[in-house]
């Protein structure tokens, strides 16, 4: 249409046409990775495809985990329910109406062997999406582990245990950003001694985007928290050549198809400057690894079967882009937690592209496009405008402090659906191509049973253990928050000892105070 501005859900203008902006010298696999972190990316293996699952009790969560597995997912992901997120056992009064419902229930080391019994913790590699308790659910991954007699030197997964975004835009913190950022710098410290392999952050702009923000504040804020990770860690004196190829992030893929893949571009070649200018000279210490998962506030409940079509694109989008893993949302999780058979045409779609597209077979297929390369410039360069203001307000932890990243990604959010309520923004099926009646669609629900069960599995647990180990296990604990040693292997000890999520959180509670 003659007059009209095209821009990206950013507001970056989109030009008619484009030129070739610069002269295509990077390569894939070489600083500052801008086209790939491996020199053959997909032609040497495919990204991991993980499924995010966890429902009700460690018991059926289990057997979707089995399901999963031999429908060819590669690694598994772990959703946690929110009593567990923010550190209250099943049977705590706050806890009531949520047990089992966005994630598994996991009280103490006992459902953790429920949860993966079966599986060979040797064999695969686990994420979890876990923050203020993150601490907790590791130490009691690891416990299993050893007693599967796994080799710790081997075990390889992710915790997200990314606090900042929790601040600014999820909100399951429970300590004050001091201690919480103590913990965190803990685990880096604790894993890359006992646990050299496992991922000890994900940084994540997944929920900072499904908040409302732009994908240009989505970049910004994630690299800045990711900034802020990093001077925590120097300042603990950890090697920024160690401990930083232990870091990921974790990306949100919306369906602005050619802005989504310049985000991933533009975030490694952004990341791999923030990492040298802190001191990073290993080139594995300077590459960007990230996850990617399907945009959840992307998905409508009218007209359900179109997000297939959404996550679809999406999934290609964040390929093209590089991702090292990719999560695809079930078309139903709008209405309710996947059903097992959106689940499996979730896990399909990343099959198919990987299979049948022909968009592994050569690396960073769209680098060159002139749009591309001019696209990745200016996403860079909004974002890097975001990163400067942060830094001027002392990094990320002042900026939350003061408000800042809130008030953007909340002015991100009222816009958008300003825009949609408007019509100005075209979404199928809910503002445009309606129709009168919805068609009917399977529907997954937890009933409010699971919370008296799993209570009933706690207080089995308690009269069963060994109490008095749990309550010296506890004040060993208490002690070590009190002064500055590395709170991990108290944790590991407490929790082997079947003390619970809930006592363990509670015991830091007593000492940090809630946030």
């Amino acid at each position: 249409m003659p007059g009209k501005k095209f821009t990206t859900t950013s507001g970056i203008e989109i030009k008619e046409v484009y030129c070739n902006p610069s002269a295509m010298s990077e390569v894939p696999g070489e600083f500052p990775f801008t086209r790939g972190i491996q020199k053959d990316m997909y032609r040497g293996k495919p990204w991991t495809m993980r499924q995010y699952a966890g429902f009700s009790t460690a018991e059926e969560s289990n057997k979707r985990y089995h399901y999963l597995l031999s429908q060819g997912t590669m690694g598994l992901s772990v959703a946690f329910d929110l009593p567990t997120q923010i550190g209250y056992d099943s049977d705590h009064e706050l806890a009531e109406g949520e047990v089992g419902k966005v994630g598994v229930a996991i009280d103490s080391l006992k459902d953790i062997e429920i949860l993966f019994d079966g599986i060979d913790l040797k064999d695969i590699t686990t994420s979890m999406t876990i923050n203020a308790t993150a601490p907790i659910l590791l130490a009691m991954y690891i416990a299993l582990a050893k007693k599967q007699g796994a080799d710790l030197k081997q075990l390889s997964g992710t915790v997200q245990n990314d606090i900042l975004k929790e601040y600014s835009a999820r909100g399951t913190y429970i300590y004050p950003p001091a201690a919480s950022m103590r913990l965190i710098t803990d685990v880096f410290e604790y894993c890359s001694r006992e646990v050299p392999k496992w991922n000890t952050i994900s940084i994540s702009g997944y929920h900072i985007r499904e908040a409302g923000s732009t994908a240009v504040q989505e970049l910004a804020f994630t690299l800045a928290n990711g900034k802020a990770y990093l001077k925590a860690a120097l300042d603990k004196k950890l090697d920024i050549n160690v401990f930083a190829k232990r870091l990921s992030f974790f990306f949100n893929c919306h369906n602005n198809f050619f802005e989504e893949i310049a985000k991933f571009r533009a975030a490694r070649r952004m990341w791999a400057h923030i990492t040298k200018e802190l001191g990073a000279t290993d080139p594995g210490a300077q590459k960007l690894r990230f996850h990617t998962q399907t945009g959840g506030s992307t998905l409508t409940a009218q007209q359900a079967m179109n997000n297939i079509v959404r996550v679809s694109n999406q999934a290609l989008a964040a390929v093209l882009g590089g991702t090292q893993s990719l999560h695809t949302n079930g078309y139903d999780e709008a209405i309710s937690l996947p059903t097992e058979a959106a689940a499996k045409i979730a896990l399909r779609t990343q099959q198919i592209i990987a299979f049948e597209t022909g968009v592994t077979d050569t690396v960073d297929p769209l680098g060159g496009s002139y749009f591309i390369e001019a696209l990745t410039n200016e996403i860079e360069k909004a974002a890097q405008a975001y990163i400067d203001k942060i830094d001027a307000m002392g990094g990320s932890v002042k900026a939350i402090e003061q408000d800042y990243i809130q008030q953007e990604i909340a002015a991100s959010a009222y816009q958008y659906q300003n825009e949609i309520e408007s019509g100005e923004r075209v979404i199928v099926g809910v503002n445009r191509f309606t129709e009168a009646e919805a068609p009917a669609i399977n529907v997954f629900r937890v009933d409010d049973s699971i919370r008296k069960k799993q209570a009933e599995k706690i207080s089995e647990l308690k009269s069963k253990r060994d109490n008095q180990a749990v309550g010296m296990s506890l004040e060993k604990l208490a002690d070590a928050a009190r002064g500055t040693q590395n709170l991990m292997p108290f944790i590991l000890t407490a929790v082997e000892s079947y003390a619970t999520l809930g006592e363990i959180a509670d015991t830091l509670r007593t000492v940090f105070g809630e946030y």
